[in-house]
């Protein structure tokens, strides 16, 4: 059986999302997803210090 979180993990967040979970633009969310891809844990790091 595959662990849903991995499966999770695994797909590209959409800007909107977020945008909204880190409290910022849209606009730094989008720059930030390009710049990031489907890596999650490196886009959340950025989210969070954009946020600040």
């Amino acid at each position: 059986m595959s662990d849903p979180k991995a499966a999770d993990a695994q797909k590209a967040y959409e800007p909107v999302a977020f945008a909204k979970k880190h409290r910022i633009s849209v606009e730094d969310a989008k720059v930030i997803l390009e710049k990031h891809g489907s890596d999650r844990k490196n886009a959340d790091k950025e989210g969070r210090r954009v946020s600040l």
